[in-house]
């Protein structure tokens, strides 16, 4: 969807920018999850998209099965695009982009906060330790490779120390 292939990179960042990391995708995703928005025209009027654009971004969608199409309409053959779980599971992402977009992007209070629905209480992203719990110093974060880290790439890998 970017243009351009990330084939060099061996990173799940990388691969999840072929999938979403265009203008549009993460705006049509939070519609989708927080505004309920389904329909092609809703989308359109909310963000002010190009049909082409739009389009475009929403058939990404469905052939990477983030969204499928679901018929609603026979008269007139009407669509809608519905998140699966795959689409679903970028919540905790969109939380966490928005908690850096409040606090470094952002001049006053925050536009959106995002609540539990069960409880009504503030939904925040939290980097955790398995072991240890929360980390909020991000210094304390670090790279290493994974099991999928093809071995001819290990010599190339260079963590921060």
């Amino acid at each position: 969807m970017l243009g351009r292939t990330y084939d060099s990179q061996v990173c799940s960042i990388a691969r999840a920018l072929e999938l979403i990391g265009e203008r549009w995708s993460l705006l049509i995703i939070r519609d989708a999850m927080f505004a309920g928005t389904t329909r092609f025209s809703d989308f359109q009027r909310s963000l002010g998209v190009a049909p082409n654009i739009l389009k475009a971004r929403l058939d990404g969608f469905v052939d990477a099965r983030i969204m499928h199409r679901h018929k609603y309409s026979d008269q007139p053959e009407a669509f809608e695009y519905l998140l699966t779980d795959k689409g679903r599971a970028l919540a905790p992402a969109l939380v966490a982009l928005t908690e850096w977009g409040d606090r470094w992007a952002t001049d006053g209070e925050a536009p959106i906060l995002y609540t539990h629905s069960t409880c009504g209480h503030a939904i925040t992203h939290q980097t955790t330790c398995a072991h240890c719990g929360p980390v909020a110093d991000p210094a304390q974060i670090s790279a290493r490779p994974g099991p999928g880290m093809p071995p001819e790439r290990l010599a190339l890998f260079r963590p921060r120390t």
